[in-house]
């Protein structure tokens, strides 16, 4: 993960600026959606491909919610000094409280806010709650680097991912209940491709997402992490959490309820290109020690190209017990 420490001198005092010292020096020449479009299209994700296909407003919507996702994960991957992090969070708590109001002070609060559950739009996609959860999920990573098991670490995923899809799945549009446990499942695939992915860089950092109780089992250290050491157990280990994964996949895609489908194929089109991922680490023998295994752009949209046309592969849909 990047990691750069601001030159603050208090976390308290300056928390706000710092919140929003982007964002006021864009102000002045974007708009709001200008602001969320730019930071979504310059954040590289298989997320952005999915929502060039969506109609216009709700491709608003989901791209102010991206932008506040990738807000408030830059304070953990972009400011070093925990305590400054920690006082950010807390000034994005108030700010999402403030959202909706003439107070909101962020572009990407002003591009949410017609997206937000309010007493005069009470159907709309984006909860307060949910964004506070996500924020959440945040300040775990701050507070802890290490998961016992995968509890523990099923609980991390659901604020940082499967709140996510919960919210995406909304604004996709979801008609069915169903819809939104086949999101959470979704979310939390992406998320252990995310940690599948991102191994090595990870532990040099000093955060290890892999549960504890499972390298104990299979005999891997975390000094094998940081050293970029690996091993046939390691492979094993790694081979375990891609079928947790892909058991994962199968399950969401198959509780997604048929009246919803056509509705949700940009969630379908991120599951192909993060499924398509996992494949590709674990066709190599988890290379994710050494380096960061990654789909390039072109074939990342004619994977979306192919999905929102013809659907999802069967291959996708297909789990650890196929493999």
């Amino acid at each position: 993960m990047k990691r750069h420490a601001p030159l603050l001198e208090s976390a308290a005092s300056q928390a706000p600026a710092c919140a929003s010292s982007q964002a006021d020096r864009l102000a002045p020449t974007v708009t709001p959606d200008e602001y969320c479009q730019d930071k979504a299209a310059r954040s590289g994700s298989s997320f952005y491909y999915s929502f060039l296909f969506l109609p216009p407003e709700k491709r608003r919507a989901i791209t102010a919610f991206y932008a506040f996702c990738r807000e408030v994960d830059d304070v953990v991957d972009e400011i070093a000094d925990v305590g400054i992090a920690r006082a950010k969070l807390d000034w994005w708590r108030a700010e999402v409280a403030r959202i909706g109001s003439p107070e909101a002070q962020h572009p990407v609060s002003l591009a949410l806010a017609p997206f937000l559950v309010g007493p005069e739009n009470p159907a709309a996609p984006v909860a307060r709650e949910r964004l506070l959860e996500v924020i959440e999920g945040m300040q775990m990573d701050l507070d802890q680097t290490r998961y016992l098991d995968f509890a523990e670490l099923r609980r991390y995923c659901h604020y940082v991912a499967g709140v996510v899809g919960i919210v995406a799945a909304r604004i996709f549009g979801a008609s069915d209940p169903r819809t939104l446990d086949y999101a959470e499942q979704l979310g939390l695939a992406f998320q252990l491709t995310n940690i599948i992915r991102d191994v090595g860089e990870d532990a040099r950092a000093g955060r290890v997402y892999l549960p504890h109780d499972e390298m104990q089992r299979y005999g891997v250290k975390v000094a094998d992490l940081r050293a970029g050491t690996s091993s046939p157990a390691f492979v094993a280990l790694m081979q375990f959490q891609a079928d947790r994964a892909r058991d994962l996949y199968a399950s969401a895609l198959a509780s997604l309820p048929d009246a919803d489908r056509r509705n949700q194929r940009p969630g379908l089109i991120m599951a192909t290109i993060y499924r398509t991922l996992l494949e590709e680490v674990a066709r190599d023998d988890f290379p994710v020690l050494k380096h960061r295994v990654a789909l390039t752009p072109l074939r990342k949209l004619l994977l979306a190209w192919r999905t929102w046309v013809f659907g999802v592969p069967a291959r996708i849909g297909q789990g650890a017990s196929r493999h």
